[in-house]
């Protein structure tokens, strides 16, 4: 069995709003007699849109109709349907999530594909789906090294830490070349977000709306993202200046950072010199912070690694999927199917090592699935023991119990994914710390990481097996 699945991916961001078509070539790898495994055994971009600035029709509104048009006009120029869609992501990213009708504009586009895995992505989900578009997750895999991807786009920079093709950690901050706009024409400054003049202000910096913008005249500013940039990777000692950029977290800086990639549309400018291009052509200070990037200590103290995108990384990343389909011993003690879209929180092995080690991972890394403070949906993911005796088991039941207090307060569903044969007694055991007052789904045999997405069908097979869809991202391999 060989089939193909039709994959979009729509990213609505800061600076820019984009649409990438993507073939994925399907088999099912299993014998006749066991439970279906479908792959992905190739990939194939096959249309890319052009590129075009997110239209808004104030500073706090998405002009939803104008980005609806943009997609509807891409479809027709790739020539294809909506109905031929078999899978996809629309991801809103950046400051554009933080816009007052970004649910809205969400809402407009919702017929776009079949099954959207993503409806908006906050800043840590954002980090991870970037870097993995970029190719930091495979090359940290590949060397196994570390790798920090810094997706710098118009109005946040997201940070994606990988370690030997595990995510790390994540942070976000507010260093983007949108968030000082120019007139290209006059090269007038036009808009200053409020954390540029909070900066401007504290500096004391004669930076204003309506002045003429140069190169001299921005470099304070640019000099202070840089830094900040720098401190997020360990290469500066924190500072007030840090606090103010911070976007919601930063990386940890215990972590030993080995090597560096970029993505984003600032990155261009990473990689290539500037060739005679204005600074001010796009209508921002963007090629000043990429050049000013390319010359700081980023890239000379740490090794720089090509992106395989940068402009196009979040789009590419989020907007092709592959498929697996698994089920074995589990517990499930309520009938809540189907779930679709269920996002993974996966933790690393480190981090399975006690009760506490755990349900302290746990409570941090629950902060990846929060938007303006409200947690989505999420899965755990964890790899377990094989065989394990039954103080172990009851170990794991109180260490996922403790960290997952703030789930269980939201009264959002308690799923459990184990790579080791280990479910049912698991899942049990949770049930009984949980004093059977809140339903638990373990199942086990599938292997997750973060950035996949899964759905969970109706009981199969006299109710012994529960079919599971993951949806993992392509280009993360």
């Amino acid at each position: 069995m060989r089939e193909e699945l039709l994959s979009v991916g729509i990213d609505i961001g800061t600076s820019t709003t984009q649409l990438v078509f993507s073939k994925l070539y399907i088999e099912n790898m299993a014998s006749s007699y066991s439970v279906p495994r479908i792959v992905i055994v190739d990939k194939e971009i096959i249309y890319r849109s052009e590129i075009y600035f997110t239209p808004l029709k104030t500073p706090t509104e998405i002009d939803g109709p104008r980005v609806r048009q943009i997609i509807e006009q891409e479809y027709e120029k790739a020539g294809i349907s909506k109905s031929g869609i078999d899978t996809g992501a629309v991801i809103i990213t950046g400051e554009t999530a933080r816009k007052e009708n970004a649910k809205e504009v969400l809402e407009f586009l919702s017929g776009f594909a079949g099954d959207f895995v993503v409806a908006t992505a906050g800043p840590d989900l954002e980090s991870i789906i970037a870097g993995k578009g970029a190719g930091a997750h495979a090359y940290s895999k590949e060397h196994s090294t570390s790798v920090v991807n810094i997706d710098v786009g118009g109005g946040t920079s997201n940070l994606a830490l990988f370690l030997r093709g595990e995510v790390v950690d994540t942070g976000c901050l507010d260093i983007g070349g949108r968030l000082i706009k120019i007139n290209p024409s006059t090269h007038e400054i036009t808009y200053l977000s409020k954390k540029v003049e909070k900066l401007i202000a504290k500096h004391n910096l004669n930076i204003h709306i309506g002045m003429v913008a140069t190169k001299e005249n921005l470099d304070p500013i640019v000099k202070v993202m840089i830094k900040g940039l720098k401190q997020s990777v360990g290469l500066a000692e924190i500072d007030e200046d840090y606090e103010i950029m911070i976007t919601n977290k930063s990386i940890a800086p215990n972590q030993k950072i080995e090597n560096i990639s970029f993505s984003g549309g600032v990155a261009d400018y990473i990689y290539h010199e500037r060739e005679g291009k204005e600074y001010f052509a796009y209508g921002d200070m963007g090629v000043l912070l990429g050049e000013a990037i390319r010359q700081s200590e980023l890239c000379t103290q740490l090794h720089l690694v090509k992106s395989v995108e940068t402009i196009r990384a979040t789009v590419v990343g989020a907007g092709a999927h592959t498929t697996e389909i698994s089920g074995s011993t589990i517990t499930y003690t309520s009938n809540p199917f189907p779930i679709k879209n269920l996002p993974i929180l996966k933790m690393r092995i480190e981090e399975e090592e006690n009760i506490d080690t755990l349900s302290e991972a746990l409570q941090k890394k629950l902060d990846w699935f929060k938007l303006e403070g409200n947690l989505q949906r999420v899965a755990i993911a964890i790899e377990g023991i094989k065989n394990p005796s039954f103080v172990q088991v009851s170990d794991y039941a109180k260490g996922l119990v403790k960290g997952l207090q703030e789930l269980i307060s939201r009264e959002l569903p308690l799923i459990i994914i184990v790579e080791y044969d280990m479910a049912k007694a698991l899942g049990q055991a949770m049930y009984h710390e949980l004093q059977f007052q809140k339903d638990v789904i373990c199942l086990d045999s599938i292997k997750l990481d973060n950035g996949d997405y899964i759905d969970i069908g109706k009981p199969v097979a006299e109710g012994t097996v529960l079919p599971v869809v993951v949806k993992t991202l392509v280009f993360n391999e």
